[in-house]
């Protein structure tokens, strides 16, 4: 018995969700986004909630029961408040700015870097080391500040690169003196 997808989902006012056979598309204030569910889960639309079903018992959509359920309050959340994941640059001259659309990151290379956003990603540079990634798809939210954070990810000796706002870097101890 799944507890997640078992729970309905809310659908706040100023959101539009349509159900055609297994494709689940929800519009709100910040964009649409759809999803398209396996064949043996069906989903059944009350006025303000949703309800993912099974239709079989087996294993595997026992396990994607619970998972679809949280896609698809993941796309009501981003359409009405959207997602966003912070990152902070630390380091001597690490620092970054927009120039447009595109990041641009001066963290230690010779060069500057440029990420380029995909079309539904918005960068915001808060202060010039603090980076915030926005978006109304949680999973391209992630995987944009993933990437953003790959491009130097911090070291474990003085804590320099990219990491994100909530994020830990476990230090290590340097090289002790050699006694002689």
């Amino acid at each position: 018995m799944s507890r997640i997808g078992n729970a309905p989902v809310p659908i706040p006012s100023g959101v539009n969700v349509n159900v055609d056979g297994s494709l689940i598309t929800v519009t709100g204030p910040k964009g649409e986004l759809s999803q398209r569910l396996t064949g043996a889960l069906e989903v059944t639309q009350q006025e303000s909630t949703l309800e993912i079903k099974r239709t079989s018992e087996d294993k595997e959509q026992r396990s994607l029961h619970g998972l679809y359920r949280t896609l698809v309050n993941n796309m009501v959340i981003g359409v009405t408040t959207g997602f966003r994941k912070d990152l902070e640059i630390s380091g001597v001259g690490y620092r970054a700015a927009k120039e447009g659309d595109t990041l641009v990151l001066s963290v230690g290379y010779s060069h500057p870097v440029r990420v380029q956003p995909p079309p539904d990603i918005t960068y915001v540079v808060e202060t010039p080391t603090r980076i915030s990634v926005q978006g109304v798809d949680k999973q391209a939210v992630g995987e944009q500040a993933a990437k953003i954070r790959s491009v130097r990810e911090p070291e474990p000796y003085k804590g320099k690169g990219i990491r994100y706002a909530n994020e830990v870097i476990r230090r290590k101890a340097g090289k002790t003196g050699a006694r002689k």
